[in-house]
Protein backbone atom coordinates (compact mmCIF):
# COMPACT_ATOMS: atom_id res chain seq x y z
CA UNK A 1 0.00 0.00 0.00
CA UNK A 2 1.74 3.22 -1.15
CA UNK A 3 1.69 5.91 1.54
CA UNK A 4 2.09 9.63 1.12
CA UNK A 5 3.70 11.25 4.16
CA UNK A 6 4.10 14.97 3.70
CA UNK A 7 4.22 18.36 5.35
CA UNK A 8 2.87 21.46 3.62
CA UNK A 9 3.69 25.13 4.10
CA UNK A 10 2.66 28.55 2.78
CA UNK A 11 5.64 30.66 1.70
CA UNK A 12 5.15 34.40 1.28
CA UNK A 13 7.32 34.47 -1.83
CA UNK A 14 9.33 32.14 -4.04
CA UNK A 15 12.13 32.52 -6.54
CA UNK A 16 12.83 29.17 -8.27
CA UNK A 17 16.46 28.09 -7.98
CA UNK A 18 18.26 27.33 -11.24
CA UNK A 19 18.08 23.61 -10.46
CA UNK A 20 14.26 23.57 -10.22
CA UNK A 21 12.28 21.50 -12.72
CA UNK A 22 8.95 23.12 -13.70
CA UNK A 23 5.82 21.10 -14.52
CA UNK A 24 2.49 22.58 -15.58
CA UNK A 25 -0.39 20.76 -13.84
CA UNK A 26 -4.10 20.80 -14.62
CA UNK A 27 -5.99 19.01 -11.87
CA UNK A 28 -9.66 18.18 -11.46
CA UNK A 29 -11.68 16.18 -8.95
CA UNK A 30 -14.25 13.55 -9.90
CA UNK A 31 -15.23 12.72 -6.32
CA UNK A 32 -14.52 14.14 -2.87
CA UNK A 33 -15.88 12.44 0.23
CA UNK A 34 -16.41 14.04 3.65
CA UNK A 35 -13.61 11.90 5.11
CA UNK A 36 -11.11 13.48 2.69
CA UNK A 37 -11.04 10.62 0.19
CA UNK A 38 -10.62 11.98 -3.32
CA UNK A 39 -10.57 10.76 -6.90
CA UNK A 40 -8.70 13.15 -9.15
CA UNK A 41 -7.46 13.56 -12.69
CA UNK A 42 -4.16 15.27 -13.50
CA UNK A 43 -2.53 16.33 -16.70
CA UNK A 44 1.17 16.87 -16.02
CA UNK A 45 3.01 17.73 -19.19
CA UNK A 46 2.37 14.78 -21.52
CA UNK A 47 1.11 12.47 -18.76
CA UNK A 48 -2.48 11.87 -17.73
CA UNK A 49 -3.08 10.31 -14.33
CA UNK A 50 -6.07 9.05 -12.35
CA UNK A 51 -5.35 9.18 -8.63
CA UNK A 52 -7.12 8.13 -5.47
CA UNK A 53 -6.10 9.38 -2.02
CA UNK A 54 -7.59 8.47 1.32
CA UNK A 55 -6.71 9.09 4.96
CA UNK A 56 -5.22 6.27 6.98
CA UNK A 57 -7.06 7.28 10.14
CA UNK A 58 -3.79 8.23 11.83
CA UNK A 59 -1.57 11.26 11.30
CA UNK A 60 -3.02 14.15 9.25
CA UNK A 61 0.11 14.05 7.10
CA UNK A 62 -0.27 10.35 6.11
CA UNK A 63 -2.54 9.16 3.30
CA UNK A 64 -2.80 6.16 1.01
CA UNK A 65 -2.20 7.24 -2.58
CA UNK A 66 -2.72 5.13 -5.71
CA UNK A 67 -2.17 6.48 -9.22
CA UNK A 68 -2.69 5.00 -12.67
CA UNK A 69 -1.62 6.35 -16.04
CA UNK A 70 -4.50 7.03 -18.46
CA UNK A 71 -4.58 7.27 -22.23
CA UNK A 72 -5.61 10.54 -23.90
CA UNK A 73 -9.07 9.23 -24.80
CA UNK A 74 -9.79 7.97 -21.26
CA UNK A 75 -8.66 11.29 -19.80
CA UNK A 76 -10.71 13.31 -22.31
CA UNK A 77 -13.82 11.26 -21.54
CA UNK A 78 -13.43 11.68 -17.77
CA UNK A 79 -12.34 15.36 -17.66
CA UNK A 80 -15.90 16.82 -18.00
CA UNK A 81 -16.78 15.08 -14.70
CA UNK A 82 -14.39 17.50 -12.95
CA UNK A 83 -16.30 20.66 -13.96
CA UNK A 84 -16.47 23.05 -11.00
CA UNK A 85 -13.64 21.27 -9.17
CA UNK A 86 -10.45 22.21 -11.02
CA UNK A 87 -7.21 24.09 -10.46
CA UNK A 88 -4.10 24.94 -12.46
CA UNK A 89 -0.59 25.35 -11.08
CA UNK A 90 3.06 25.24 -11.95
CA UNK A 91 5.10 22.91 -9.77
CA UNK A 92 8.78 23.54 -9.17
CA UNK A 93 10.74 20.56 -7.86
CA UNK A 94 14.27 20.77 -6.49
CA UNK A 95 16.56 19.31 -3.83
CA UNK A 96 17.64 21.36 -0.83
CA UNK A 97 18.97 20.47 2.63
CA UNK A 98 18.72 16.74 1.92
CA UNK A 99 15.05 16.71 0.90
CA UNK A 100 13.05 17.16 -2.31
CA UNK A 101 10.88 20.27 -2.23
CA UNK A 102 7.79 20.85 -4.39
CA UNK A 103 6.62 24.45 -4.64
CA UNK A 104 3.24 25.01 -6.29
CA UNK A 105 2.52 28.39 -7.87
CA UNK A 106 -1.24 28.54 -8.44
CA UNK A 107 -2.92 30.24 -11.39
CA UNK A 108 -6.36 31.47 -12.35
CA UNK A 109 -8.63 32.26 -9.39
CA UNK A 110 -5.88 31.05 -7.06
CA UNK A 111 -3.19 33.39 -8.45
CA UNK A 112 -0.92 34.59 -5.64
CA UNK A 113 -1.11 31.39 -3.62
CA UNK A 114 2.14 29.51 -3.08
CA UNK A 115 2.55 26.23 -1.24
CA UNK A 116 5.67 24.19 -0.47
CA UNK A 117 5.54 20.45 0.26
CA UNK A 118 8.08 17.88 1.34
CA UNK A 119 7.34 14.15 1.21
CA UNK A 120 9.01 11.76 3.63
CA UNK A 121 9.69 8.04 3.92
CA UNK A 122 8.33 7.84 7.47
CA UNK A 123 6.38 9.80 10.08
CA UNK A 124 9.58 10.01 12.15
CA UNK A 125 11.39 11.73 9.25
CA UNK A 126 8.48 14.14 8.82
CA UNK A 127 8.47 15.00 12.52
CA UNK A 128 12.26 15.49 12.58
CA UNK A 129 12.24 17.90 9.62
CA UNK A 130 13.04 21.52 10.41
CA UNK A 131 11.68 23.70 7.62
CA UNK A 132 13.73 26.62 6.34
CA UNK A 133 12.43 30.09 7.30
CA UNK A 134 11.22 30.87 3.77
CA UNK A 135 8.64 28.03 4.01
CA UNK A 136 6.44 30.31 6.14
CA UNK A 137 3.52 29.00 8.19
CA UNK A 138 2.79 25.26 8.25
CA UNK A 139 -0.57 24.28 6.73
CA UNK A 140 -0.29 20.48 6.91
CA UNK A 141 -3.79 19.10 7.39
CA UNK A 142 -5.50 22.53 7.14
CA UNK A 143 -8.63 21.76 5.13
CA UNK A 144 -8.77 25.18 3.44
CA UNK A 145 -5.39 24.57 1.80
CA UNK A 146 -6.03 21.07 0.54
CA UNK A 147 -6.06 21.03 -3.26
CA UNK A 148 -9.55 19.52 -3.30
CA UNK A 149 -10.86 22.46 -1.24
CA UNK A 150 -8.96 25.03 -3.31
CA UNK A 151 -10.45 23.49 -6.48
CA UNK A 152 -14.03 23.61 -5.20
CA UNK A 153 -14.13 26.62 -2.86
CA UNK A 154 -11.22 28.85 -3.87
CA UNK A 155 -8.84 30.60 -1.51
CA UNK A 156 -9.49 30.37 2.23
CA UNK A 157 -10.49 33.61 3.91
CA UNK A 158 -7.61 33.30 6.42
Amino acid sequence: MPLEIERKFRPASFEPPGTAVREHIEQGYIAIKDDGTEVRLRRIGGSRVLGVKRATGGEASVRVEVERELGEQEFTELWPATAGARLVKDRYTFASAGVTIHVDVYQGELTGLLTAEVEFGSVAEAEAFTPPDWFGVEITGVRGYKNQTLATRGLPES
